[in-house]
């Protein structure tokens, strides 16, 4: 499940993301890329992951397809995580899309917020 988290920078999608993530939750987020791709910039990203079990099998396909148009409207990534698979993960979205990503625990999530704010 994701929920929209509310972090002041006009071109940032944040959230709390636990559980799967499903198509729907790919379906609140793509409108949300789309506004910020349309004012002319690129989309930043901040996830808060706690919990996370990944994604069920139509939430994947949405998120590939999502990603696939996008990549080259993506910024900085911020995961915010509580395992260190998160963390391999993060490193290799970072692999694929070529955006600068960077993985915090969960005690260093006011770092990350900084970090994912701030050029």
């Amino acid at each position: 499940m994701i929920q929209i988290l509310n972090i002041e920078k006009e071109n940032l999608i944040a959230a709390k993301v636990n559980g799967k993530i499903t198509k729907k939750d790919i379906e609140k987020i793509h409108p949300l890329i789309h506004n910020i791709i349309e004012k002319g910039h690129k989309v930043d990203f901040y996830f808060e992951l706690k919990d996370f079990h990944g994604y069920d099998l139509q939430g994947f396909w949405a998120d590939l397809k999502v990603d696939a148009t996008h990549l080259s409207d993506y910024g900085k990534m911020a995961f915010v995580g509580e395992k260190k698979w998160q963390e391999w993960a993060a490193k290799a979205t970072d692999f694929f899309i070529g955006s600068e990503v960077k993985y915090f625990d969960l005690q260093d999530k006011e770092q990350a917020k900084n970090w994912i704010q701030n050029n």
